[in-house]
């Protein structure tokens, strides 16, 4: 994955100076650098990079609750920056929340791997996330329709077949969704 837009949200400078020379040897652009959490989310918000590192150091205490808001909020993929120390009380963490992580200082033959990691791992949650409102509102929409040939079937005298025809009818007539129909039929006769 070449061409990724990153920012670097790290206290010290001379981690933040040598994580940007890997990754623009790896053909990656920082486009902003930032020395605390708040400063890296704001710099996240205005930008909105490809991929954030953020540092969870001593220097740096708000850096995983940034991470997670980041997260929380799909901004973008992000992989943490962790001192050795700190690696140890970070990995108890549940599986469902560990946001992949990098130890300092990194190494060159670990950055593309998490880096392909933490990009595929963001994609493939926000596709899930897109599936399930989709489904979501497949069902909702099942539901209205449903409730609507109801309410059709027993106000008209008419069998579910020819409930739904007319409303699919109502549909094309009206250039309106299935779904309008139907919550236009339940406003008229569910009372």
């Amino acid at each position: 994955m070449h061409g990724l837009r990153v920012i670097i949200g790290e206290p010290d400078e001379l981690q933040r100076s040598e994580l940007k020379k890997l990754l623009h040897a790896l053909g990656q652009v920082v486009i902003g650098e930032a020395d605390d959490g708040l400063g890296t989310l704001k710099m996240i918000r205005r930008l909105t990079p490809d991929l954030v590192f953020i540092s969870l150091s001593s220097a740096m205490k708000d850096g995983e609750h940034v991470a997670h808001i980041i997260e929380d909020e799909r901004l973008c993929p992000v992989i943490l920056l962790l001192e050795r120390g700190i690696r140890d009380g970070y990995g108890s963490r549940t599986a469902d929340t560990l946001i992949p992580y990098l130890i300092k200082p990194v190494q060159e033959t670990a950055l593309q791997p998490v880096i392909d990691l933490a990009v595929s791992r963001y994609r493939e949650v926000v596709k899930l996330e897109k599936e399930i409102k989709k489904l979501k509102n497949t069902l909702e929409t099942r539901k209205v329709v449903e409730k609507a040939k109801g309410l059709l079937m027993r106000n008209l005298g008419i069998n579910e077949e020819e409930a739904f025809r007319r409303m699919q009818k109502q549909s094309m007539n009206k250039r309106m969704s299935v779904k309008a129909v139907a919550e236009a039929i339940i406003v008229t006769y569910d009372v």
